[in-house]
């Protein structure tokens, strides 16, 4: 008895924590205007995903993230940096390039990045 209710409680935990994975990765994101502004004003982000500053900036934009332009800078194990970022010659993390060339190293706060780029935030 004592193990059938075990398997049937693992069952429920398991469909519970499918169904928030299933919604969180899916659902509107709050600055997903404002993200789509970016990447249609020619705004990019170059970064690594083992730099700090690059995943606060991840999390800033939650859901909305996906629509981001973003380069990967990095190659797996950190054995070094893409060819794509070399060429850009971009030496720090994170890397705001605007559409005129303007680029920015570091964290931007929203409010930054639409004085530089133009778009609203809502």
């Amino acid at each position: 008895m004592k193990t059938k209710n075990f398997i049937i409680v693992g069952l429920v935990a398991l469909i519970i924590i499918g169904v928030i994975l299933i919604t969180t990765s899916t659902a509107p994101g709050n600055y997903d205007g404002f993200a789509k502004c970016l990447s249609s004003q020619g705004v990019k982000m170059y970064g690594a995903y083992w730099c700090p500053h690059c995943l606060n900036q991840k999390k800033d934009f939650g859901n909305s993230w996906k629509y981001v332009n973003y380069i990967e800078c990095s190659l797996p194990n950190k054995a070094g940096q893409m060819e794509i970022c070399k060429q850009a010659s971009i030496e720090g993390y994170p890397t705001w390039e605007f559409s005129k060339g303007e680029r920015v190293e570091g964290e931007m706060s929203f409010e930054q990045l639409a004085g530089k780029s133009g778009c609203e935030l809502a």
